[in-house]
């Protein structure tokens, strides 16, 4: 076979597309993206720390607010006379789990409430929280957005960009956010004359997760619901007691909050869900934040809730005509080894259970395209095989010093699973982030992807339709 071409363009945009977007998306699709907004202020005072809506399965969203406040605030629908929310769980201060570790510090106040299908504005001590939007045309994209440290400098936004990303993603005016995990980086002290890192915060409470994600990210945060997708640094032996505070849809319990490792088998699982996209679209988040790096036996405890959890899949892709599975972990996909050679990507711990049921394809009838980080690059695959699509974009922050040597053609007979043959490559190493935009109000299938540089400058688009995916760069 001879070597892919990095990105090959099979048709134009199509007419469809024109109809389907606002003049704004065009615009926003063509060039650059204007410029990005300033972060804008949390105007109820210091008590409250952040306010954003999470999107849940089906038409559910929560409103929900971290407050330094001794009493959970009200939240004012559509301008009415402000409703208390409910308090999720209460500040704490808890023995880290690690010997190693500092103590975990939570001093705010995490409340909550469910959006009314009815209500189109929210406000909490005078902050505008997003409202789920009525319908979805395009939705951003970030995966891997924490700095490393101490390899990575915090203090550099050239070394880490996520701020500027998120600035500029909020630019493009998404309807939907999707972070598809690994939030939180900073597990290790910065050590004493390492100026990259110095006074960072460290271990696993709040300071950290402000720092790592609440703070760079709130012009992001204020731009629409987000969907949060659950990496592996959010895994209950990690950051997994502020996942469950912050970003996980079930509600907290003592055995799903992580903080006892004897309920970790409870913690570290969650049910797969379904976000509609519309007519015969819909996202299928998947949580595959303890698949290890290596297969799983029948026996083993991952094993069974894996199985159970993907046969849950299986019946939500085949309620409409197009899905996007969603999971951290990549099932396949590539990347360039210490000397530069190309190798799998895919989580073998994943494959392992999917292929009990889906021996050659591996997911599930329905699902068109899957979407993953956990590798710090984008990467598009697309396979003259009846395999998905596989999109890789997790290289929105954290250190990518590890991915530069990809490189932009595969080598003849490159696979990434048995059986999986390859006719669509795309990637880049360089920090950004993605849009997802319909193309083709009447075709669910039918989506525009591009990626973004740190500048919001258009670097590839992928046209995706059917569950194949061509790729072209955009020549400046």
């Amino acid at each position: 076979m001879r070597p892919i071409p990095a990105t090959t363009m099979k048709k134009p945009i199509s007419t469809a597309w024109v109809g389907a977007l606002t003049m704004t998306t065009l615009l926003l699709g063509c060039g650059h993206l204007p410029p990005p907004a300033a972060a804008p202020a949390v105007a109820g005072g210091p008590a409250i720390e952040a306010a954003f809506t999470i999107q849940g399965a089906g038409t559910t969203a929560l409103a929900r607010v971290l407050t330094r406040a001794s009493t959970c605030p009200g939240i004012a629908w559509d301008g009415a006379a402000p409703i208390p929310m409910a308090e999720r769980v209460a500040p704490a201060s808890m023995a880290a789990r690690l010997a190693e570790g500092r103590p975990v510090e939570f001093p705010v106040r995490v409340c909550e409430a469910p959006w009314p299908l009815t209500a189109r504005t929210a406000s909490v001590e005078g902050v505008p929280l997003p409202a789920p939007a009525r319908a979805i045309q395009r939705i951003t994209i970030v995966a891997d957005t924490g700095c490393r440290t101490p390899s990575q400098n915090c203090n550099d936004p050239a070394q880490w960009p996520f701020a500027r990303i998120a600035q500029q993603a909020a630019a493009t005016h998404p309807d939907l956010v999707i972070h598809i995990g690994d939030i939180h980086y900073r597990e290790r002290p910065c050590p004493d004359g390492n100026a990259g890192c110095a006074n960072s915060p460290w271990g696993y409470g709040y300071d950290v997760w402000q720092a790592d994600f609440f703070q760079p990210a709130r012009p992001l945060l204020a731009s629409a619901p987000w969907v949060f997708v659950r990496g592996n640094h959010e895994s209950c032996f990690r950051a997994g007691q502020g996942w469950q505070r912050f970003m996980d849809l079930q509600p907290w319990s003592t055995q799903r909050s992580c903080d006892d490792p004897r309920w970790d088998s409870v913690g570290d699982f969650s049910a797969p869900y379904a976000v509609p996209l519309g007519p015969q679209a819909q996202l299928v988040v998947f949580d595959s934040s303890k698949a290890a790096g290596k297969a799983l036996e029948p026996s083993d405890q991952a094993y069974v809730k894996y199985a159970a959890q993907l046969a849950q899949v299986t019946h939500l892709a085949a309620q409409v005509r197009t899905s996007f599975f969603l999971s951290h972990h990549p099932v396949m996909g590539f990347v360039a080894s210490r000397t530069g050679e190309v190798v799998n990507a895919g989580n073998p711990a994943l494959q392992s259970v999917m292929a009990l049921t889906q021996p050659q394809r591996l997911f599930a009838p329905g699902i068109d395209v899957a979407l993953h980080g956990h590798v710090h690059l984008f990467e598009s695959l697309s396979f003259s095989t009846p395999h998905p699509a596989t999109l890789i974009l997790g290289n929105s922050g954290s250190d990518n010093s590890w991915d530069r040597s990809m490189p932009t053609t595969l080598p003849p007979g490159t696979a990434p699973y048995p059986g999986a043959v390859v006719d669509d490559f795309a990637t880049t190493s360089e920090y950004g982030f993605a849009t997802l935009d319909r193309e083709d109000a009447s075709d669910a299938s039918r989506w525009l992807l591009t990626e973004y540089d740190v500048n919001g400058t258009p670097t590839i688009r992928c046209h995706i339709a059917h569950g194949k995916s061509r790729c072209t760069p955009v020549r400046p």
